[in-house]
């Protein structure tokens, strides 16, 4: 896989992210992580990646993310995994989004696939209500 000459994501994509983040966090997402990988990535400049501790609940938040990224002109290109509701995969093409289940999440680890990347820095809001949130609650 070749790398793009270090350029950082996109302004589109940083809105896109901040936006998505915070529509997850709305519906109660644990561990939201963003990561810049348009370094190693000709596809996406950004991952989003967020949990729920069941099915329901990743569709849910799922569903939040593209009613926010609506009004930004951005609407998934591709969808993936919503009938299972164990990892919801989004594309927006600036930004892929990963909604996952604790276990899928604990288990597939993609947060170290791809530790070499950036992680976009998250409004302080958006970080302090992920980790409050209650893992029972959809």
């Amino acid at each position: 896989m070749q790398a793009r000459s270090s350029v950082p994501a996109t302004e589109r994509a940083l809105e896109l992210v901040t936006t998505a983040a915070a529509a997850a966090v709305d519906k109660l997402a644990t561990d939201v992580i963003a990561l810049d990988v348009s370094d190693q990535l000709f596809i996406t400049d950004a991952f989003l990646l967020a949990s729920a501790p069941n099915e329901r609940q990743v569709r849910a938040i799922a569903e939040a993310i593209e009613e926010k990224l609506l009004p930004l002109g951005s609407k998934p290109v591709r969808r993936e995994g919503e009938r299972e509701g164990r990892w919801v995969l989004l594309d927006f093409v600036d930004l892929v989004v990963h909604v996952q289940h604790t276990e899928e999440r604990e288990y597939y680890a993609l947060e170290r696939l791809w530790k070499d990347c950036p992680v976009i820095e998250l409004p302080v809001a958006v970080h302090a209500n992920a980790q409050d949130a209650p893992a029972d609650q959809a």
